[in-house]
Formats: C-alpha cells, structure tokens, sequence
C-alpha cells in the first residue's frame, strides 16, 4: 500500500504565518482577543497533542491496517483512476468527524478528551492548535473505522482527515465576520464555529461540523450566531489555570472522583452519561441549562 505525506506537516509553515498576521491585526483592531498567556497554554498543548500522537500513530495505523483486511470492497488510490473515491472518502469522512465530534460533546469519556480544546476563553487561532493528548485513550479512532471496512485505504483515510484538519485551522478567528451566503449555507464557517465553542445557552450542543455545516443542518444541531448576542467562549464551569497537564487531564479526575464516590449502580453513567449529569440532580447538563434558559429560569452552572 503506497503512502502518503502527512498534509499537515506542510501547512504549518502557513499556519505559524496565519498566526501571526492575525495576532497584528488583534493589536490594531481588539488587543483582548489574544493573551500571552493563553496563547502560550494553547502552543504548548498543541506541543503535547503532537508527541502524543507520534507515541501512539503506530498502534492507530496498526488497528487501521486490521481493520482493513475485513473491507467490502477494493478501492483503489491512484487519483486519475479513483478520484471519484477521493471526493467520496472526504465527505465520509467529513461525516465520521461530525459523529465523533457529536459524541464528544454528548458522552463524557470523549468529552474527556475534547474538552481540552474548549478550555480557553479566547477565540483565536492559537485556540486550534488547543489539542488533546488522550485521543488515544478516550478511542476516538474507532469513529473512522467504518471507512476502512468499506475498503477504502487508510492512507486514503489519514490524508483526508489531515486535510479536514487543515480547513478547521482557519476557522477558529473573530478577525473574519460573515462570507458569502452561499458559502455559509453549506460550509463551516468562523462565525459557524464561533457558535460551537461559546457557553452562551442558546449556543451550547451546536455546529459539530469539521467542513461541511450541512450535517449539523440535517441532523438538528445547527445554531446561528447572532449579532445580538456575542459569543463567550470557554467551558461552564471555566478552568481558571493556564497549568498544561491539568488542563490536558483535568476531566479524567473528574471522572475518576465521581466514579470512586458514586453508588455502584450510577458508577459507570459517570463516564457514560452527557457531561455534567449527576445522579442527584446536584448538577446540570448542557441540555438542562439550555432549557432552565429558554423557560426565563436562573441559568445555574453545570459542573462540566
């Protein structure tokens, strides 16, 4: 099986380029939408989410080699032959993405892992270098494994999903308002995203999209942003530490301190359950915020 370079190697050179141009603009336009520090939290984590990734590449490429040996069909990987199947493993896979991200923000024990990409309060490309370190560990790999199973080549797969990587890069800035309604009607979008990462209750749970925003449309989660209501960013409960390891494990403690204390029966919907879910009502959900919101009720924090 032929590989394939990592596109994602190639684009950091525009990435630390992008970076820059918008921290200049950030000093004419708004200084408060970078702080040194934070921007530092989120490089260095970006650090640590790429040599965890080296560490454990090799068990994630051998997992998707096994799985391909079970694959219903042979498609091939030579573009002027196969490049229908390009296209096609980009939109699976842009679908795949759309259901781990989902999940991530539904069940705890991914959310463990994705929360790290949430934590900071500012909104800026820097915040997508925010990445986890427990991927791995949280198996957020098993969600591509349906496209291997399909037959299609996992270095085909890893190629499409750096390239899903690349475009979610420029997405995360306030330096770019509304484009073209077209585009925004089928494309994720900064103010799409914007909308993803904000603690506002109307926006909370909306705009999973990694590319197209058409999967949020279909299946109920999209939100628009509004002008009327600025984004804030961040989690509910905001970590308030610019630490790296605890913002990089911070919720696997959570986690560990709620099953150790829970009654057996609610242990396991401690990692199962949506984040904030408590089996004593001491806590609130995403959803139950949302809804306390829309009733004209007191908004009380959850604990996630």
């Amino acid at each position: 099986m032929p590989e394939l370079p990592d596109p994602v190697v190639y684009a950091v050179p525009a990435f630390i380029l992008l970076l820059i141009a918008e921290m200049i603009i950030s000093l004419r336009a708004d200084r408060s939408r970078y702080s040194a520090r934070d921007t530092l939290t989120s490089l260095m984590l970006g650090t640590g989410s790429q040599v965890a990734g080296a560490l454990v590449g090799a068990a994630v490429i051998g997992m998707a080699v096994w799985v391909y040996q079970f694959r219903l069909f042979d498609i091939g990987i030579a573009f002027k032959t196969w490049w229908w199947a390009w296209i096609l493993c980009f939109f699976l896979d842009d679908l795949a993405y759309y259901a781990f991200h989902r999940s991530a923000h539904r069940v705890r024990w991914f959310w463990a892992s994705h929360v790290i990409h949430h934590s900071s309060q500012h909104y800026n490309l820097s915040t997508a270098l925010r990445q986890t370190w427990t991927g791995f560990f949280s198996l957020t790999f098993l969600f591509r494994l349906p496209l291997f199973l399909i037959g299609f080549p996992p270095t085909m797969v890893f190629f499409c999903a750096g390239l899903n990587l690349i475009y979610q890069f420029w997405i995360h800035t306030e330096a770019i308002k509304r484009l073209p309604k077209w585009f925004e009607a089928v494309m994720n979008t900064p103010s799409h995203h914007r909308v993803h990462h904000g603690v506002n209750p109307r926006y909370l749970d909306a705009n999973y999209a990694g590319v197209f925003i058409i999967w949020d449309k279909m299946f109920g989660s999209f939100v628009a942003e509004r002008d009327d209501e600025p984004v804030r960013y961040g989690i509910v409960k905001q970590l308030g530490s610019f630490n790296i390891l605890w913002a990089a494990v911070h919720e696997w403690v959570g986690i560990a301190k709620d099953v150790w204390h829970a009654p057996w029966k609610h242990k396991l919907s401690y990692m199962w359950r949506e984040p904030g879910w408590s089996h004593d009502g001491s806590r609130a959900t995403s959803a139950m915020i949302k809804e306390r919101w829309a009733a004209g009720r007191p908004v009380e924090e959850a604990a996630e």
